[in-house]
């Protein structure tokens, strides 16, 4: 049987129960007496049913203060506005070339609403000329051609 298991640390219920070894002083270090540099203060408090707690009292840790942050880099800080100035300017191109679409589109429509009066008036001239007359008219001329002169 294990030194470390008592006899009768077995329960009904089948757990096992382990007692620790005690640890000799051929196990430790020889200890040195050293004076500490200063005595520290023993408080003592009562609690409210009347126990009185001592011990030392312990001081909180005070965390580092917060205002003590590195200065943002320069070339943070223009990173970080061209990327606001991309996205400005996103925006503008976007505008920039809905205009470019609108205003070629009103002058696709100009050009063929000129085109159809253009059209239009051309046959009106031709239409409105022959109705008038009944015909065509043309006068023949003779044209006579001396020394490289045109007589008309």
């Amino acid at each position: 049987m294990n030194q470390n298991r008592h006899p009768a640390a077995r329960h009904a219920t089948g757990v096992e129960v382990h007692r620790p070894t005690p640890i000799t002083r051929a196990h430790l270090a020889p200890l040195i007496p050293a004076q500490p540099a200063a005595i520290p203060t023993v408080a003592s408090v009562v609690l409210p049913d009347g126990r009185i707690v001592t011990g030392y009292a312990v001081t909180p840790v005070q965390p580092e203060p917060v205002g003590a942050k590195p200065p943002v880099s320069r070339a943070a800080v223009n990173i970080a506005l061209g990327g606001i100035g991309f996205a400005a300017v996103c925006g503008g191109l976007f505008l920039l070339t809905a205009f470019i679409t609108a205003f070629t589109t009103l002058i696709t429509q100009l050009i063929i609403l000129a085109a159809v009066i253009l059209g239009g008036w051309v046959a009106a001239q031709i239409l409105g000329a022959s109705s008038h007359r009944g015909g065509t008219t043309v006068n023949i001329r003779k044209a006579v051609i001396k020394r490289s002169k045109f007589y008309g």
